[in-house]
């Protein structure tokens, strides 16, 4: 797999990941039982989704796991200040700069 098809698998893997637990946070809080059961049972499907996509390449599943830390991290503050209006804080941001370093240390670590 190249590292570009790689990477894609990634980033889809978290929006998957970030969407589903959103749609299960929507499920949670939905006002009728009909609204919560679907979106609950789509929130699975997408989790599920989720499990399936990034186990099925044959990679290193350690190296490029952390590399995925990195996209869920940035995926899910857009869904939550999108879909929550929970913006950033300012130690989220400082916490995230640390995150993404580490998945540059990575990636440099990769080549």
């Amino acid at each position: 797999m190249s590292r570009w098809s790689a990477l894609s698998v990634l980033l889809l893997a978290a929006v998957l990941e970030a969407g589903g637990d959103a749609l299960v946070r929507f499920g949670l809080h939905a006002p009728t039982g009909w609204s919560r059961a679907g979106l609950l049972g789509v929130g699975a499907v997408v989790l599920f989704s989720y499990g399936y996509l990034v186990n099925t390449p044959p990679w290193d599943f350690g190296r490029l796991l952390g590399l995925y830390v990195v996209f869920f991290f940035v995926v899910a503050q857009v869904i939550a200040w999108l879909a929550f209006q929970q913006a950033p804080t300012r130690m989220v941001y400082i916490g995230g700069a640390f995150i993404v370093l580490g998945g540059l240390i990575l990636a440099a670590g990769s080549r």
